[in-house]
């Protein structure tokens, strides 16, 4: 009896041991060793089961410093090849590739694999239920200081039986599971894909969402024969949720066919990987050229003297936008009154004006530096979205007009009377030198043809650029002050002052108290019913203060500082701004149904055959809403955009936005208004000029794949 117990356990042992080599042997291949590498063939089931499809993995195992080669290796190597001719019922092999490395060596960028993968392989038979035995002729090349290429064959055979897992389900699953899709898995998107083409710089450029930050996201590409795609400059959002992704492309000169030497309309596959988390996405790139969207980043399809050029004409355009009449009013009554005057004193306050015109400027583009290298959101008027902004322009409005009511030219101290340069008075430099200031700041929500191209130039790049840029916008704005300066007697020989112009002063009083108004419609959307409320109240005393003591007698008038003083102190104190609301723009609006902005959501319409038409607009913003008045909400463009064959889409950037910020700069726009129209057509958006007009707007709409003639029937 204790014999046979013993008896058993052997055979037992025995069974355990003869078993697991047996499985193993019906799952695996044999290893194929070289000095740098093993490779073999694993199943991830023993048997074939019934259902005729198998899952397979190739099994590289590599020495240190050893590597093979990424489906696109890059800039050299080749790809194992793999050839199935010898198997038996076998009807198709698909290999997955999963997310590579990057190799960057001497300048030479490839992409491949270190260490161990597993290339997972998908397998159908011709006859499920049937031996099958697969033959693999395995070409493939192994990199490190050397590179080696190996020819070998590989063999595996699988039973009929239960498709039950082998001990290699995991492994395969694993490497499986590190295949690029579409992202969806993995919170990623990639929204868009742009070319972009000058005589400095060509490539393309990426843009991608993820639902969690980014960490150090990489970006392959893939595409026509022949070209060399460079390491990606990332630059991420200040959530880390945005990234816009610039890649160079080189060989395009050597490329010989229909398309001709354009990266634009050419189909490109992408595959962008975040550690672990990669997505993958067929895109055809459309083409931005210099006049559809301004240099950005790494492109310019101007030289740099042609940018200050383009400053210097949108900052003297600038002179004409809606948001800088309250200023001009101002110095058109400065202007009057120097009739009679004398030229040096005419000249002097001109390039006083001019001066505080340059040094505003310059304020801006340090803030905008400091902002930029703090990791802080940047663009042209991001200013009128802080409420303590806001006030305070809206008090300096408010003490223009009192002045230019006469309310305080007499009670007030001198230094404070002589920021009133309108005043027939022509000593006040320092008044000057304020007014010519105060021009600059309301000028920013507004936006002037050429302003954008170089703003965005300016933004992408350094400090030193800004700087000049800026210095040249600001040379446009100040250009009609020194043409004045340098022709005084276009001043002084307008009629002198007299009762009409006590009149003009009167009315241009209440057109800057138009402006006040204007201003606290915009710090209601930034900050609310309640502090708006309390900011007009304290508005109207500080008015009601300066009218009645301007009334009273002088020695009646010497509390009329302290109180104005005490009053403009409580406007400042501070307002907190509601939580950003993105869709409340989302109302209709002259007869259109705004949709709330959704990045993601455009790439999701056009794919199902839509053509939307973004707005990024903001309730400090002039321009946009004179777009919206004049092009936008008219026939036959407001037709259009009501009839259901295009989707209108608002985003709303009077508060700080992060992700419009990131969205505007994936198109090389630092300000507003900013408009684009995606469709079937032009699935990366076609951007539309700052001051829209109704032929681009509707031939924007054609070429992104909804016909205006379509349109009209539908209507």
């Amino acid at each position: 009896m204790k014999y046979r117990f013993h008896i058993f356990w052997v055979l037992l042992v025995l069974g355990f041991w003869f078993s697991g080599p047996v499985q193993a042997a019906t799952a695996q291949s044999e290893w194929v060793k070289t000095d740098q590498t093993s490779v073999r063939l694993i199943a991830a089931s023993s048997a074939l089961g019934d259902s005729g499809e198998l899952k397979l993995g190739l099994q590289f195992k590599l020495q240190p410093g050893w590597k093979i080669y990424w489906r696109s290796p890059g800039d050299a190597g080749f790809p194992p090849q793999l050839d199935w001719g010898g198997s038996k019922n076998l009807m198709s092999a698909e290999l997955g590739w999963p997310a590579p490395e990057r190799f960057s060596v001497l300048g030479l960028e490839t992409l491949g694999y270190k260490k161990e993968v597993v290339l997972p392989i998908t397998a159908r038979t011709i006859t499920p239920n049937q031996d099958t035995t697969l033959n693999l002729a395995l070409k493939y090349l192994t990199c490190s200081d050397i590179c080696i290429p190996y020819d070998t064959e590989i063999s595996l055979s699988l039973p009929t039986g239960p498709q039950t897992p082998s001990r290699f389900a995991h492994l395969i699953d694993r490497y499986r599971a590190a295949v690029p899709g579409d992202g969806q898995r993995h919170g990623i998107n990639i929204v868009s894909a742009t070319a972009r083409e000058n005589d400095i710089w060509t490539g393309l450029r990426v843009n991608a969402t993820s639902a969690m930050p980014f960490e150090a996201p990489d970006l392959f590409v893939e595409g026509v024969p022949g070209l060399a795609y460079g390491k990606p400059e990332v630059s991420l959002s200040a959530d880390r949720k945005q990234a816009v992704i610039d890649v160079a492309v080189e060989g395009l000169a050597y490329v010989d066919d229909k398309l001709g030497k354009t990266l634009g309309g050419r189909d490109f596959t992408f595959t962008l990987s975040d550690g672990k988390r990669s997505a993958e996405q067929a895109l055809k790139a459309g083409l931005i050229k210099a006049d559809g969207a301004p240099p950005t980043n790494s492109d310019s399809a101007f030289s740099f003297a042609t940018i200050l050029g383009l400053a210097l004409l949108g900052g003297l355009i600038l002179n004409l936008m809606p948001c800088v009449l309250p200023v001009l009013s101002i110095k058109l009554i400065g202007a009057v009154g120097h009739g009679g005057g004398e030229n040096r004193t005419v000249r002097m306050s001109f390039i006083a004006s001019a001066a505080g015109i340059l040094f505003s400027f310059m304020v801006l583009a340090g803030t905008l530096v400091a902002l930029k290298a703090s990791g802080g959101a940047i663009g042209w008027g991001i200013q009128f979205q802080q409420p303590w902004f806001l006030i305070a322009m809206t008090s300096v409005v408010i003490l223009f007009a009192c002045n230019l009511w006469g309310f305080f030219e007499v009670s007030l101290p001198r230094a404070i009377a002589d920021l009133g340069e309108h005043s027939t008075r022509t000593h006040g430099l320092g008044g000057h030198f304020v007014s010519g200031a105060f021009a600059t700041l309301l000028a920013t929500p507004c936006s002037a043809p050429f302003l954008g191209t170089a703003v965005g130039f300016a933004l992408a790049r350094g400090a030193e650029e800004i700087f000049a840029v800026f210095a040249a916008l600001g040379l446009g704005l100040a250009l009609p002050y020194l043409i004045v300066a340098l022709f005084p007697t276009l001043a002084t020989r307008l009629p002198k002052p007299g009762i009409w112009m006590i009149r003009l002063r009167q009315i241009l009083g209440f057109a800057l108290l138009a402006t006040a108004i204007w201003l606290l419609s915009v710090l209601y959307a930034t900050t609310g019913l309640t502090n708006t409320a309390i900011q007009s109240a304290m508005m109207a005393a500080i008015i009601l203060t300066l009218f009645i003591a301007h009334r009273l007698p002088a020695h009646k008038q010497k509390t009329t500082p302290v109180v104005t003083i005490l009053i403009l102190a409580a406007i400042l104190l501070p307002a907190t701004p509601q939580a950003s609301n993105t869709t409340k723009n989302s109302a209709p609006t002259a007869g259109i149904t705004w949709q709330a902005f959704d990045q993601e959501g455009i790439g999701r319409m056009v794919a199902t055959g839509r053509t939307v038409l973004v707005d990024v607009t903001a309730d400090w913003c002039i321009t946009c809403q004179v777009n919206k008045s004049l092009v936008l909400g008219r026939d036959p463009v407001l037709s259009i955009l009501t009839s259901g064959s295009v989707q209108p889409m608002q985003a709303d950037w009077t508060q700080p936005d992060d992700g419009i910020a990131s969205y505007l700069a994936s198109f090389g726009r630092y300000g507003i208004p900013f408009n684009a129209v995606y469709g079937p057509a032009a699935p990366e958006g076609i951007p539309l000029p700052e001051l829209l007009n109704e032929a681009a707007v509707l031939d924007a709409i054609e070429r992104a794949g909804i016909k205006r003639s379509a349109n009209a029937a539908t209507d």
